[in-house]
């Protein structure tokens, strides 16, 4: 399920606080030197850093 595109412009990854951008069902931080990944449970995007992804 997208988010909505008003919520998405909005957000920001609370660790460097770049940009985040939709991708499948995780929002991805789009800083150069950040780039985790943040899931996104039953349409609710879960902005914790001890719950993102690291980059591979």
């Amino acid at each position: 399920m997208p988010l909505e595109a008003g919520l998405l412009e909005i957000l920001a990854c609370p660790a460097c606080h770049a940009p985040l951008k939709e991708q499948d069902a995780e929002l991805i931080c789009t800083g150069q030197d950040c780039g985790l990944a943040y899931p996104v449970r039953d349409g609710i995007p879960v902005l914790l850093v001890d719950e993102a992804r690291r980059p591979k």
